[in-house]
């Protein structure tokens, strides 16, 4: 039996068990960081949505899409990952999205992607994604409230741009 790498206390304080790799250590904090949005009623402050997916994502190698889903509220239902890619690009799915949108039933969403170069300026590519998302999204009533494109060292909200 397996002896869990971090133990948290009564106090909310986390207990390193033995060695740990650096990626259990942002695995555990990307987990952490999920358990707080869940468990607020609202997601309202781009900068905590933004920490949580550079965290989550920015450590890629590859380009990783991924959808926070939300209800009508703006409570967080799912962060999945829904597209992994190469170093430059990751092919997207309308149809897919949508799938998953209907199977959460999510009332909106928050779309993300890291840019494995660092450069997160966002791509006409990244625009006509976001564009096409929307379109078929709006036809189920569902929302797109942003789209961040993250790396290690900064972030980008599309939202924040006028672009979503």
């Amino acid at each position: 039996m397996d002896i869990p790498t971090f133990v948290k206390n009564e106090q909310g304080l986390y207990h390193v068990q033995g060695c740990v790799k650096p990626e259990e250590i942002v695995s555990t904090a990307v987990t952490i960081l999920l358990d707080d949005l869940t468990s607020r009623e609202a997601l309202t402050a781009p900068t905590d949505v933004a920490q949580f997916l550079q965290l989550a994502l920015a450590q890629e190698k590859n380009e990783v899409f991924s959808a926070i889903f939300l209800n009508n509220k703006h409570k967080v239902l799912s962060f999945e990952t829904l597209f992994t890619g190469t170093i430059d690009g990751a092919a997207v799915y309308p149809r897919v999205v949508v799938q998953h949108a209907l199977a959460c039933n999510a009332a909106a969403v928050i779309f993300a992607h890291n840019h494995p170069s660092g450069c997160c300026e966002p791509s006409r590519a990244d625009q006509q994604i976001t564009k096409r998302l929307s379109d078929a999204l709006a036809l189920i009533d569902v929302r797109v409230l942003d789209h961040f494109v993250v790396s290690r060292s900064e972030w980008v909200s599309l939202a924040e741009r006028g672009m979503v």
